[in-house]
């Protein structure tokens, strides 16, 4: 799954472990998702959403 995460944490100018503890989870999980390497759960991607104040879509595109 494609997504903006790297994009729009950069754009706040926040780091990886910031934002993991902004979300509850690890540093690693962050980067497996920015990576392409791991699809967040959907309780997940909509706190990053949320987090964003964006919606899923606006985040996460299917491959």
């Amino acid at each position: 799954m494609k997504n903006r995460l790297r994009e729009l944490r950069q754009e706040l100018g926040i780091t990886q472990e910031e934002l993991a503890e902004a979300l509850g989870v690890t540093r690693q999980t962050i980067i497996a998702i920015e990576k392409g390497k791991y699809d967040p759960s959907l309780r997940l991607a909509f706190k990053i959403a949320q987090f964003f104040g964006k919606r899923i879509e606006e985040i996460f595109e299917p491959e």
